[in-house]
């Protein structure tokens, strides 16, 4: 009988239920989408906390000068002097002879340096709140667990900043693009007529402008006095201006099925005027779709801002974004000799790929006619 009742009880949850309950439902039961959204909230997390996280700015104020282009110093417990419950590294020292030919290296010498955690440091803001404490660091000079550049930069910070200013830059693109959508999408499927062909024209001249030589006109333009604030703003409306399109159709679809239906003729005979009936009606009758447009569109927004920063037409340093750090791969004495500077390149293409999966669990689940499993 308690079975019986359980199974009733949750019978009746699933009709009561409301559409956004229904699509996290069916979103749990999608394992890769799962994991991939645990990813994805990590690399969020890493991005948001990078100044916590990272043990060093990631500009040339937290350069180490004595360990240019200086290979992963990865944490142990044991060595040959034996093991220790706190994780350490190896202390390095600059040293030349004859047998580097009278150059200077940093090798590697016996001395451990062991890892400090919550250390204090240089007063510094992470979202506005003043901080004195950085995650970990070692007792004496620095640690580089993803190495470090021709300047001494730590790669490790510099990554954990790129993944939150190439996923801000996507944020501000989508969220630019949804509004524009929104409005231009909703009116166009509202009225019909004249107003839908000039809009579906505006649509299809955006989808088909070209980004490249668009953006290579543009970076013509573009003042070499701009600071990295006003560039990250500048690249981040133009993608937001220019990725509204595919979005804008889809909405313009949606409602211009809805738009005859009962609910909305009853609205309109209450004297509802159009802003109030595609905003309160049409709009929150598809917003699981919207929403799983959105989720998908941020890959899109973060490979464009990479692809731009690569080629040098978007963000530049000392502004650290995924593009920017790839841009060193394409040296050829990093392709041969400084394999570390690759780090960054698996995980950026584990953040789009962990938006991909999402984007595809959301679009399955938002869709009631799907397979249940």
């Amino acid at each position: 009988m308690g079975l019986f009742s359980a199974k009733t009880v949750k019978k009746e949850d699933y009709y009561t239920a409301s559409q956004m309950q229904l699509v996290w439902a069916r979103f749990k039961k999608k394992r890769s989408a799962m994991v991939a959204a645990g990813f994805l909230v990590f690399f969020i997390l890493c991005g948001v906390f990078a100044a916590f996280i990272g043990p060093y700015e990631p500009t040339a104020a937290g350069r180490n000068a004595d360990y240019t282009n200086g290979a992963p110093q990865v944490p142990q417990f044991c060595d040959d002097n034996g093991c220790s419950l706190v994780p350490f590294i190896h202390k390095v020292e600059r040293y030349r002879g004859m047998d580097t030919n009278f150059r200077w290296v940093t090798r590697q010498t016996d001395e451990r340096n062991y890892m400090t955690f919550l250390p204090k440091v240089e007063p510094y803001r992470m979202l506005g709140i003043p901080m004195e404490h950085r995650l970990f660091g070692v007792e004496e000079g620095f640690i580089h667990l993803f190495g470090t550049d021709a300047a001494g930069k730590d790669i490790f910070s510099r990554t954990l900043h790129a993944i939150g200013i190439s996923l801000a830059v996507g944020t501000i693109g989508v969220l630019i693009s949804f509004v524009l959508a929104l409005i231009i999408g909703g009116v166009a499927g509202y009225f019909g007529g004249w107003v839908d062909t000039v809009l579906q024209a505006l649509m299809d001249t955006v989808k088909t402008t070209p980004t490249i030589p668009l953006f290579m006109a543009l970076a013509a333009f573009i003042p070499d006095e701009w600071s990295a604030e006003m560039r990250f703003a500048f690249i981040s409306m133009i993608l937001g201006f220019l990725g509204w399109g595919t979005l804008a159709r889809r909405i313009r679809t949606h409602v211009l099925a809805e738009r005859t239906a009962d609910y909305v003729l009853a609205a309109k005979l209450s004297s509802a005027g159009p802003a109030h009936i595609i905003g309160r009606h049409l709009l929150p009758s598809f917003t699981s779709y919207i929403i799983v447009d959105l989720v998908i569109s941020f890959p899109y927004m973060v490979l464009a801002e990479t692809s731009l920063s690569f080629i040098g037409l978007g963000l530049k340093d000392p502004v650290n974004s995924l593009g920017v750090l790839l841009q060193n791969v394409t040296k050829v004495d990093v392709l041969l000799n400084y394999h570390w500077y690759f780090i960054p390149v698996p995980i950026f293409v584990a953040i789009v790929l962990a938006f991909v999966f999402v984007g595809d669990g959301l679009r399955d689940a938002a869709d009631p006619y799907s397979e249940r499993h």
